[in-house]
């Protein structure tokens, strides 16, 4: 039994590796990519049947008595999509909405849907994004991988604001606002569809959102005239085994430490923890990564230091010196005051 679960592991990390080089090149431009190009041409024109399906009436589209705000991306590889909603909720919130939030559930698997998710859901059945947004924002949240099902629960319990997480591709949910999110450091890639490339769609989509939100500070061109740069602020530490959070300074951990990160963009939370001084060794893991017995058992004794997206698969699991960095985003007022006036011109 010992060498299954060891050639598993092996297996598991070659497909990681494979997986983190193809990402890597999609957005560095790598050349042994350019063979694949056709493909993301033949790609890119399916999505975009699919979409004018959509818009000629030729899919059912569910019209929902209340307001939509989807979030979401063109690209692979993770851009802060679930912040900006943690945020959009908060907001909310204090403009005396009551808002839902409807998200897809990967990794989880529900014995039947809409579920209702909360803070003590077991998360092999929300999976981690929703588990995780519910603990942050104490609101209304269902996983469904039918996003009109979803919404119509949500709308069924009260909610008066619909947020869909990661909806963009999701038509058969009419939306009222389009935000569509972009990391700053690695822009759209290559410009290729998928899988030539990191693209989802064609870069034009850019051009039919609402708003184009930015996460971080933009290093590469993007077809569109103006954007919201948003930015990731760390918080506090949050120590695992008891919730308890501490200020970022003093450190309430000793240095050097073992830090995981089992997301769409492991880097940039590696980035974060050396801005604020923080050195040890850096474990990256698949997006969504499934936490077994051993994973946080490293060679070396060190406080473990986490993503709240990880966090939330790891209590029963991570030793007790583990500790969960949380950040929040932040925007401008900008773009909160046009937020709030696109809203009083549709509700």
């Amino acid at each position: 039994m010992t060498g299954i679960k060891r050639n598993l592991s092996k297996r598991a990390g070659a497909e990681r590796t494979l997986s983190a080089r193809w990402l890597k090149g999609a957005y560095q431009g790598s050349r042994w990519l350019l063979p694949l190009k056709p493909l993301g041409a033949l790609y890119q024109w399916v999505m975009a049947r699919r979409e004018q399906a959509y818009r000629s009436g030729n899919k059912a589209i569910w019209k929902a008595p209340v307001p939509v705000i989807v979030v979401g991306n063109i690209t692979l590889g993770g851009t802060g999509k679930s912040p900006l909603v943690a945020w959009l909720a908060r907001w909310l919130v204090a403009q005396g909405w009551s808002p839902g939030i409807v998200t897809r559930g990967y990794g989880g698997k529900a014995s039947s849907y809409p579920l209702f998710v909360t803070a003590s859901t077991n998360v092999s059945e929300s999976g981690d994004e929703p588990l995780m947004l519910a603990q942050q924002t104490g609101l209304p949240v269902v996983a469904d991988p039918k996003r009109v099902r979803g919404g119509q629960a949500l709308v069924e319990a009260g909610c008066d604001i619909i947020l869909s997480d990661d909806g963009l591709q999701h038509l058969a949910l009419s939306r009222d606002i389009e935000l569509l999110v972009v990391d700053g450091a690695r822009g759209l890639g290559n410009g290729h569809c998928l899988p030539a490339g990191p693209l989802r769609e064609s870069p034009n989509r850019l051009h039919r959102v609402d708003a184009v939100v930015v996460n971080g500070d933009l290093q590469h061109a993007l077809p569109v005239a103006s954007a919201t740069s948003m930015q990731l602020a760390p918080q506090c530490w949050r120590r695992l085994k008891d919730g308890v959070r501490f200020p970022l300074v003093p450190l309430p951990f000793t240095l050097p430490v073992h830090a995981v990160a089992g997301i769409g963009n492991p880097e940039r939370f590696f980035r974060t923890l050396s801005t604020l001084g923080i050195k040890g060794d850096w474990h990256p893991l698949a997006d969504h990564q499934q936490y077994g017995a051993d994973a946080l058992n490293f060679a070396e004794p060190r406080p473990v230091i986490m993503t709240a997206k990880d966090a939330v698969k790891c209590n029963a699991l991570a030793p007790p010196d583990s500790w969960v960095l949380e950040v929040e985003a932040a925007l401008p007022p900008e773009f909160e005051y046009w937020l709030a006036a696109r809203l009083s011109a549709i509700s």
